[in-house]
């Protein structure tokens, strides 16, 4: 979801060595450990250090995690768009987690699958991290097997998206947010590449019934009856989970796939956090090794997004918060969710709503957990085959393409309808704004003028294009000061063996990436690509970010998914068209590459930002940086449940992001010594920040931790990692410590 308020107003190895050991390892029939042993000698891939094993494997696999948490302070977060929602502080850390997987007989057919904590993906970051992986690997990584997936959280940090709509609430560009993004994910794929090892894959199933919900329940019922009659729920329920062992079947990571919002964290949270996906991770990750730190664990746990459209966490469904209001505590209205014919009442609740945001998503997390928990522990379906990529790029401006029937229609430039102000009951809008409104004719005459303002007028062209949606924002016609919208798209498909991964540059609503699954895994079959066993899985929002995806039916009722549908009517079949058009290419024999259109020009070199830097930090008389103001309790012991609180002089974090280390660590005595034993990346602990005095540079930090259950008794201390910037000067680091407190 991405939600535009009108409050507006106010970021080598030379070949012919990989060919004297591809020749090498043929004349040995094939023998793994042969192949281990050479690669291990001459590192020709770089793969490390191998132990020979005994059992031969199809695949060469590696997994990887980075730190790509940008600046938790003083930014707007991504997902909401709400001015207001400018970060505080950190709830956790942001990861990108990456997969590799290459053909253990010919090992430049590889693919690089990238999830990432962020909102969505972007051409500009996913250009960067191409640039320097193909820099540093050259031949083995390109722009065709690199995919950039999100797990669309809504509670990261912002400005990192290269169109200047996304833009708008973080103030411009925030090149501190996508360096980050950038460098985290490189070093994830970095660390994949460097654990390469042979290993087996396979693939299952399960269902999650209490994982999400369809937030747009009168649009999904606008799709043929007979269409909806073949599913048992309005939203899907299967979580999809390709495994990674090594040789002897111990488990080294998954891959999983499951459609559910980013937003169990409401819009009034401040603090940057994975939301439910990266909660999801750091819960199965720490399971599976309690004693490693978060961002320093083997086993890697991927949560991937999917057709994400019209899900929610918020699984007790939407109600009306109107104190006083006769309407109070009612379902929202169906047709539009309105309460009192307003969008703002209207929230939709998680499950531990009466408690808090943060509940919410831990169980929502959980039952992800829960659901790769049952697909790990059972006997799954072996993978093998061939890996293949596919990648183009697709000019969405008035692109003609012909459909089943032979009808040609077209898709159109980028254009957001009113139903797009109206927001979801995930983050409801402002104004008069509401979801299904699809009538030109009955707009508010004061919105009418405004968006011409802000985006031109459209033409009748657009106007009959985007038709029945009313143009709201006409962004496929704003260029100034730099494109508004995408009109170009990546278009991509990862082949691993029988699974097919659909990397789609949108949210796709529930109906429409079931139409878009059965398509291409129909047209695999047909053409012989992959026998009956075919399993295709959608992965989005990625590469590029386009909006939504809806079917025309639920265009037709342009809630606010279909509102945000900026390609017009056709979109879905334009894609079903394109990425149709790709499955030749994943045949083992394929050569040649598909059309493609003109990548989108760089406009990062054009982006501005009207946020300003760090200007001073000081500390106030008598007082020195890491001083403790709020010390916790040293008269009682803690026990657990309780929430130790430390307050500290401090200094603005975004002088240092501490990429790849911690604001703060729970330190533990251990035989005489200090050990770090919580981070800011445990769910337990949270870093506020406060400007208490912009002037003078006056900052405050809290950190608290809300002590676990089965936490060892002892002693233990808070510690507080800062950096400060003087006025002139070197930014210099700093360490505050509160006093030693027990737990019993």
């Amino acid at each position: 979801m991405y939600i535009f308020e009108t409050t507006l107003d106010v970021d080598t190895v030379p070949f012919r060595l990989c060919d004297t050991l591809q020749a090498l390892y043929n004349m040995l029939n094939r023998a793994l450990v042969c192949l281990v042993a050479l690669v291990a000698s001459v590192n020709v891939f770089n793969f490390g250090a191998v132990a020979p094993y005994g059992v031969q494997a199809q695949y060469l696999l590696g997994l990887g995690i980075g730190d790509i948490t940008g600046p938790v302070v003083e930014t707007n977060m991504m997902g909401y768009a709400n001015l207001p929602q400018t970060d505080t502080g950190l709830h956790m850390r942001q990861r990108s987690r990456a997969w590799i997987i290459a053909d253990a007989s010919n090992p430049s057919n590889r693919v690089v699958f990238i999830n990432a904590d962020i909102a969505m993906g972007d051409t500009g970051i996913r250009r960067s991290i191409v640039s320097q992986l193909t820099s540093q690997f050259p031949g083995v990584y390109t722009n065709e097997n690199i995919a950039l997936v999100s797990t669309h959280q809504h509670s990261g940090v912002g400005g990192y998206l290269e169109d200047l709509l996304p833009q708008l609430t973080a103030l411009g560009y925030v090149k501190e947010t996508a360096d980050a993004i950038v460098a985290g994910t490189v070093l994830a794929v970095q660390r994949a590449h460097a654990n390469l090892a042979p290993g087996k894959l396979s693939l299952g199933n399960t269902t999650i019934v209490d994982g999400n919900i369809n937030r747009s329940p009168s649009a999904y019922l606008a799709n043929p009856a007979s269409e909806r009659a073949k599913y048992q729920y309005d939203q899907d329920k299967d979580m999809s989970l390709l495994r990674f062992d090594d040789p002897n079947g111990n488990a080294r990571g998954f891959l999983s796939f499951f459609a559910v919002h980013g937003t169990s964290l409401y819009e009034n949270n401040t603090l940057v956090s994975g939301d439910n996906k990266g909660m999801a991770a750091y819960l199965y990750e720490a399971m599976a090794e309690p004693n490693a730190m978060p961002g320093n664990n083997t086993f890697v746990a991927g949560f991937t997004q999917s057709n994400v459209g019209d899900t929610s966490p918020n699984t007790e469904g939407a109600f009306c918060e109107s104190p006083g209001q006769p309407w109070d505590g009612q379902a929202c209205e169906f047709e539009h969710s309105t309460c009192g014919n307003a969008t703002q009442d209207c929230h939709g609740r998680g499950p531990g709503f009466r408690i808090s945001d943060f509940e919410s998503n831990t169980i929502i997390a959980q039952r992800q957990v829960n659901g790769a928990k049952t697909i790990m522990g059972q006997s799954l379906a072996a993978v093998s085959g061939p890996v293949k990529a596919v990648h183009a790029y697709m000019n969405m401006s008035f692109r003609s393409f012909t459909l089943p029937n032979g009808t040609t229609v077209q898709t159109c430039p980028p254009a957001m309808g009113f139903s797009f102000a109206g927001g979801t009951t995930d983050g409801p809008g402002a104004f008069d704004f509401i979801q299904g409104d699809n009538s030109s004719n009955s707009q508010n005459p004061f919105w009418e003028i405004v968006k011409g303002a802000v985006t031109p007028f459209p033409n009748q062209q657009q106007i009959d294009c985007q038709f029945p949606k009313p143009i709201l924002l006409n962004t496929g016609y704003a260029h100034f000061p730099y494109e508004w919208s995408p009109s170009t798209v990546d278009v991509q498909i990862l082949r691993v063996g029988n699974l097919v991964m659909l990397i789609m540059p949108g949210e796709l609503t529930t109906m429409a990436g079931r139409r878009m699954r059965d398509a291409i895994r129909t047209k695999l079959i047909s053409q012989g690509i992959i026998g009956n066993d075919a399993y295709v899985v959608i992965a989005g929002p990625a590469n590029t970010y386009a909006h939504y995806v809806t079917t025309r039916e639920e265009y037709a009722v342009q809630r606010y998914e279909g509102a945000s549908t900026i390609f017009g009517q056709n979109t879905l079949d334009a894609y079903i068209d394109k990425y149709g058009s790709l499955v030749s290419f994943l045949s083992p024999n394929a050569s040649g590459t598909p059309q493609s259109d003109p990548a989108p020009a760089d406009q990062t070199g054009k982006a501005i930002s009207l946020r300003t830097g760090v200007v001073l930090d000081a500390a106030p008389i008598g007082k020195k940086f890491g001083d403790v103001l709020i010390d916790v309790s040293t008269t009682s012991p803690y026990h657990a449940g309780d929430t130790v609180l430390a307050q500290f002089v401090a200094a603005n974090p975004r002088n240092n992001l501490r990429l790849e280390g911690t604001f703060l660590t729970v330190d533990r005595l251990v035989n005489g010594n200090w050990q770090a034993f919580r981070s800011d990346s445990h769910p337990s602990t949270k870093f506020h920040w406060l400007r208490t005095n912009t002037v003078l540079g006056f900052s405050t930090v809290n950190i608290t931790w809300t002590i676990e259950s089965g936490t060892p008794a002892g002693p233990y201390r808070i510690s507080y990692f800062g950096d400060s910037k003087p006025l002139i000067g070197s930014i210099s680091p700093f360490t505050g410590q509160s006093s030693n407190f027990t737990i019993s």
